[in-house]
């Protein structure tokens, strides 16, 4: 539920030029290439296929950051790997929301994936973005390990997704 506070920042249009300023000053491509290595690294353990987007202004088309979640996640075709075994992490900066879509072949609780949306929450409120973003990284890749072990033969642990987080 979005405060009066959010909501005056939405219809003024603060809430745009905040998700941007935020998207400008925290994922530079410095930031964005080490999360990006980070992910590369830790998906070589299991058959998971982690993919971040950021995206400063949400599209008007879709007032719900859930529903676009799964719109990006489709769009991305994040469900798109072999064993189904894709996951979203999705930033919304202007709406301050965090998603968390992961892919029909990850037998995971919804707590588990709600714990790590609430530990980052914690950290990007302490303007901790960076290192907040690698952790909850780290989170979705401990669930992983143990939700996608790794396979051997043709369906391996291969890439199918790319690591560089998306910026939308």
């Amino acid at each position: 539920m979005q405060d009066s506070g959010a909501k005056w920042k939405r219809i003024t249009g603060l809430s745009s030029l905040e998700g941007q300023w935020l998207r400008r000053k925290h994922f530079t491509a410095e930031v964005l290439a080490q999360i990006g290595e980070h992910i590369r690294l830790s998906e070589q353990s299991h058959t998971g296929e982690l993919m971040l987007a950021v995206e400063a202004v949400s599209p008007e088309h879709e007032p719900d950051s859930r529903m676009r979640a799964l719109e990006v996640f489709g769009r991305l075709r994040v469900w798109d790997t072999p064993l189904n075994t894709g996951v979203l992490l999705y930033l919304a900066l202007d709406r301050h929301s965090i998603q968390i879509i992961a892919d029909r072949g990850i037998a995971a609780a919804d707590d588990l994936w709600e714990q790590v949306s609430d530990r980052l929450q914690s950290r990007l409120q302490q303007k901790d973005y960076a290192a907040g973003v690698l952790a909850a990284v780290d989170d979705i890749e401990k669930i992983l390990a143990t939700r996608c072990p790794p396979v051997s033969g043709p369906q391996g642990n291969t890439n199918d997704l790319p690591n560089e987080p998306v910026l939308l």
